[in-house]
């Protein structure tokens, strides 16, 4: 990124708010994380013909689906487990 444009971003985002700088932080994470997904979606494109020329069979929707589950329910297993309050951890009996 031009150095000018980094500095002028910059100095606009000092005379903001302490929750307009948030609502800007927010808003970058996620232009981010939209990069992020264009470019994870390009790379399964870029493969789909090699996997086709393979023979590698299409997935079903019940395997998208099984799958979708399985994210999610690891998530939310991680969610449980970094939620889990320290100081209870430590007072119960082991």
């Amino acid at each position: 990124m031009n150095a000018v444009i980094k500095q002028s971003l910059f100095a606009r985002i000092d005379t903001l708010s302490a929750p307009q700088v948030a609502e800007v932080a927010n808003f970058v994470e996620f232009v981010a994380q939209r990069q992020s997904k264009q470019a994870a979606w390009a790379r399964l494109l870029a493969i789909a013909p090699a996997l086709e020329a393979a023979g590698v069979p299409p997935i079903t929707d019940e395997e998208i689906e099984a799958e979708i589950q399985a994210v999610r329910a690891e998530r939310r297993a991680r969610l449980a487990a970094s939620s889990a309050s320290p100081l209870a951890n430590a007072a119960s009996p082991s």
